[in-house]
């Protein structure tokens, strides 16, 4: 299968719980080595693609209940080569407002309790020791800051996003923390899930949409409903950027 005509696949979570654009969608829930994982596939514009949502139906499952093994495992078999993801973040970052979008470049990963990793010594493969200083894939990054240029939408070219546990926020000394550590955006389900996709030979990169500062960045507590206003309005621009994608693929296949 060449890149042409391997489907594309999409990972999103909260607020983007289903692609208008995808024609003759269907949703499909298969078995992978390591549990079930369901994604909708469809055509965007005439091109093959597959959707997963992280959280499940109705934000169901919590970040670090997240399956991301399966997920990307899933993706995998189903002929995936290709990654576009989109994480819902806090700015630590005072530059970064909210509903900027961000291009990442590197991860700092503060999980506790989460499987990182294919290889635990179980598999045939043994243990393996995967380099991720390109993690999120040079040629995906430069068609995401290419399609939002094309696009006319601000997407910054790379920032580190630190990922944490939740389902809490982050708390003031954690932020303080990374913001000594040059991080820019902080969230809660990056990791391990592009390590996932670089261990296991697939081509990925993030956008990540800024919803709110981080704590104790402001005054005021992290409100939901704040949350979620920008998250309405912002969701719009990345999927356009998204669009021009599927578009400048389409042109090129």
């Amino acid at each position: 299968m060449t890149a042409s005509s391997a489907p594309l696949g999409i990972i999103a979570g909260t607020g983007f719980y289903s692609l208008a654009q995808l024609e003759n969608a269907k949703t499909e829930t298969v078995t992978t080595a390591f549990g079930e994982a369901q994604f909708t596939r469809g055509l965007w514009n005439g091109v093959d693609v597959i959707f997963m949502t992280r959280h499940g139906a109705g934000h169901s499952v919590p970040p670090h209940l997240v399956n991301y093994r399966a997920n990307i495992r899933a993706l995998k078999d189903a002929g995936v080569q290709d990654v576009f993801a989109i994480n819902v973040v806090g700015s630590v970052d005072p530059t970064l407002q909210p509903a900027d979008m961000v291009c990442l470049d590197d991860f700092l990963d503060f999980t506790k309790s989460r499987v990182i990793t294919f290889f635990d010594g179980s598999t045939p493969e043994g243990v393996v020791h995967t380099d991720v200083m390109d993690a999120y894939h040079p040629e995906l990054r430069k068609e995401i800051l290419a399609a939002a240029a094309s696009a006319n939408e601000k997407v910054r070219d790379g920032g580190v996003y630190a990922c944490f546990e939740g389902p809490r926020f982050e708390s003031p000394a954690e932020i303080r923390m990374c913001a000594t550590l040059g991080v820019a955006v902080v969230g809660m389900t990056g990791v391990p899930e592009v390590t996932l996709a670089k261990e296991i030979g697939l081509r990925y990169a993030a956008i990540s949409l800024v919803v709110n500062p981080a704590a104790g960045l402001v005054d005021e507590p992290i409100s939901m409903d704040e949350l979620n206003a920008v998250l309405k309005s912002g969701s719009a621009a990345v999927l356009k950027v998204f669009e021009q994608i599927i578009n400048n693929r389409k042109a090129h296949a």
